[in-house]
């Protein structure tokens, strides 16, 4: 099954996936040709750990979907806190973060600290430089992971997690946002267009130059259509500074 899974109709172009990395497979995805990456989660659930109870061990097992997850996530997976303070006492589990934790025999892959991000911020859209990053546009290699979460909406505390939160309302909370999966961690992201162009509408924090680089690369590797980022741009009211780089670059 496919980590991303598209609810929309609009903005369809077949693509080429991303080249996988170490330890990933590669899908290719229908929303604006979206090539994603799901890290596969290496773990040795089947084996029991010193000084683990069976019913530890089936606790453990449970949670193997996961790469992250938080205390609700795994009560709902039938692993309640009291099992869950054994398995950490025992070193089966690992405290990540404030209220995050993780199975302690997996091993870090390409998308491991975002898959962290997103299981601390469930309601997040990844977006900009990590939409990039995963969409396999520009040349970025940024240290945070970039969210989006609504305007009026509450910053999460991520003190212990590398993140940059950005604001997003009203049509871009929607339009050309897709469900995605990170290590078993469920998310959404933007599309390769809309990522394009919430580059210019953030130009002030992540650069022209940068935004010129992802409209660039995304019309030569054929991630997105001049159409399909000019259609992003209308609902997102960013016609104005998407627009004449477009006409620039069809001359």
């Amino acid at each position: 099954m496919s980590p991303i899974a598209d609810n929309s109709d609009r903005d369809r172009q077949p693509s080429a996936a991303r080249p996988a990395g170490r330890r990933t497979r590669s899908s290719a995805n229908a929303v604006d040709g979206l090539p994603t990456a799901e890290t596969e989660v290496r773990h040795d659930a089947d084996f029991p750990l010193v000084g683990e109870r069976a019913a530890d061990r089936a606790a453990r097992q449970r949670l193997g979907a996961r790469a992250f997850f938080r205390q609700r996530d795994a009560a709902q997976l039938g692993v309640h806190s009291r099992q869950l303070r054994q398995l950490v006492d025992v070193g089966a589990v690992k405290r990540v973060a404030r209220g995050l934790y993780r199975l302690a025999d997996l091993e870090p892959t390409e998308h491991y600290t975002l898959a962290a991000v997103c299981a601390r911020v469930p309601n997040g859209i990844v977006c900009l430089l990590s939409a990039l990053s995963v969409h396999g546009l520009g040349t970025q290699l940024p240290w945070q992971e970039w969210i989006a979460i609504p305007h009026k909406a509450r910053a999460p505390r991520l003190g212990e997690l590398p993140v940059k939160i950005v604001r997003f309302s009203g049509a871009s909370l929607h339009y050309g946002v897709v469900r995605a999966t990170f290590e078993g961690v469920p998310t959404r992201i933007t599309s390769p267009a809309r990522t394009v162009v919430d580059c210019f509408r953030f130009r002030r924090l992540v650069g022209k130059d940068v935004a010129l680089e992802a409209l660039r690369d995304a019309l030569r590797n054929r991630k997105a259509t001049a159409d399909q980022i000019w259609r992003a741009a209308e609902v997102c009211r960013a016609k104005s500074l998407v627009g004449p780089v477009l006409e620039e670059l069809s001359e």
